[in-house]
């Protein structure tokens, strides 16, 4: 196959054409959702697809197919992309030059302890099932919802400068969420698992433990207080820094944001925009993380790249484009969701990086606040700065100790505000799973994270 994409790629006469290259992929996988005790949906993924893309001037042209990958249906690839580049680039203002990035001949295989491919649909449906079933620790569960997927995506890709590669991804996804309902009040709570990894990670899961924390968390929230409001001091559990980590500080650092001056961080390198004690990166190398790639979707291989170094902002999420635009190397962050989708700059495992406090030292160390734990969601301002996350639930801190449990609480405010508050940093990092999207909603395997952090925000919900 790589012989065919590459007698493609060498066949390109067109002087006009700066660059190309070709991808294949192909996706393979299972689905599976239980509620209340019924399968709701049992899907088993299987397609693939190709792309070619063409550069010329600073215009790209893409075309895609789901048809075998032939000398043919190549060289038609070939040509759709680079009659849809040759229009575009009539308005060229400039050139995009990226001969001069380095290319690899490489093979990397994932090493998994347990091929999710080789365990049997019957077994893993038993799994999804005994999670739900596990739920039903009491009547006011009303609502278990149990889900498992796992996914493989075989990449390949070639380009004109010579790269010949080939990887795979292998994530592996169990979730419950359980509902509880009292008299008119409803709550609920959640567990998830997620790596880059097989199905070593459902042999590691207690069914009956993992399903029940979820239940007795749905449960407990039923008799939460709402929180208090207004600006107060708080402490973050890894999950809600890394959301934030993620919302403002990820999404502003993408530089196809910066180079369209859409990001309220454009021209912010060398500036100290938090406090001594913030460290914020990006780092698709991570073992067993979703977030983790051995390239992105240009064939470069993901890195670690630092976004905030010391309170100092460092640095930005390049693809092949923008690193040129901006004149500096890829950090393998140019991610598209499938073969039939562009690329952007994303990213990949973000989170704030370890301090040296212990958890349970922050909230000792805390007079008066509020414990914030259990993320739920996050919305972004790029331009603006602005953040808001949601998060299920949190602890008042009174004198140093955890008090009442408040429900739905809301954090919110501008991430360069918060991130000059930040007073207290934790020793040990989380981090937790899932996808983001970009544009016309692409998504991508991502995970956030972080230590826990103390800062100053503006609080609501409830």
């Amino acid at each position: 196959m790589l012989d065919v994409m590459q007698n493609a790629i060498e066949s390109i006469s067109d002087s006009d054409v700066a660059f190309a290259d070709i991808r294949q992929e192909i996706h393979q996988g299972t689905h599976m959702a239980v509620v209340n005790g019924d399968l709701r949906s049992l899907n088993s993924v299987n397609k693939s697809g190709a792309v070619a893309r063409i550069l010329v001037g600073e215009c790209w042209g893409q075309a895609s197919t789901t048809s075998s990958v032939t000398k043919e249906t190549l060289s038609d690839l070939i040509s759709d992309a680079t009659r849809m580049a040759k229009a575009s680039a009539k308005h060229s203002r400039q050139a995009i030059d990226l001969s001069t990035m380095s290319s690899e001949v490489k093979t990397v295989w994932q090493k998994v302890k347990e091929n999710p491919a080789d365990v049997p649909m019957e077994e893993k449906l038993e799994f999804v099932m005994a999670l739900d079933k596990s739920q039903m620790i009491d009547e006011r569960i009303v609502n278990p919802n149990s889900v498992y997927n796992d996914n493989k995506r075989i990449f390949r890709l070639v380009n004109s400068n010579g790269s010949r590669l080939e990887w795979d991804e292998i994530r592996t996804v169990a979730v419950v969420q359980s509902v509880a309902r009292e008299g008119t009040r409803m709550q609920f709570d959640y567990e998830s698992r997620n790596i880059m990894g097989g199905y070593e990670l459902i042999r590691t899961i207690d069914v009956n433990e993992f399903a029940e924390k979820s239940a007795k968390g749905a449960i407990d929230l039923l008799s939460a207080a709402k929180p208090p409001a207004g600006e107060m001091t708080v402490v973050l559990d890894g999950i809600m820094a890394g959301i934030i980590a993620h919302e403002v500080c990820g999404h502003g650092s993408e530089a196809d944001e910066v180079v369209k001056g859409r990001s309220f961080l454009t021209d912010m390198v060398g500036k100290k925009i938090a406090t001594d004690l913030v460290t914020l990166v990006d780092d698709g190398t991570l073992l067993g993380q979703p977030g983790s790639i051995p390239y992105d979707s240009e064939g470069t291989p993901s890195s670690r790249t630092t976004i905030i170094d010391g309170g100092v902002f460092a640095g930005y999420l390049h693809s092949l484009e923008t690193s040129v635009v901006m004149g500096t190397k890829p950090t393998g962050n140019g991610r598209a969701q499938d073969y039939n989708r562009r690329i952007f700059a994303r990213m990949t495992n973000t989170f704030f990086d370890a301090g040296d406090w212990k958890s349970d030292e922050i909230v000792a160390d805390t007079k008066d606040g509020l414990y914030i734990r259990k993320a739920m969601s996050g919305m972004e301002d790029v331009v603006g700065g602005g953040v808001q996350v949601s998060a299920l639930k949190g602890y008042i801190i009174k004198n140093g100790e955890l008090g009442a449990l408040v429900r739905s609480v809301s954090v919110a405010g501008k991430v360069l505000d918060i991130l000059q508050t930040v007073d207290a940093v934790g020793d040990t990092l989380e981090f937790s799973g899932g996808t983001c999207g970009k544009g016309e909603e692409d998504w991508v395997p991502v995970s956030s994270g972080g230590p826990h952090l103390r800062a100053r925000v503006v609080v609501g919900g409830g």
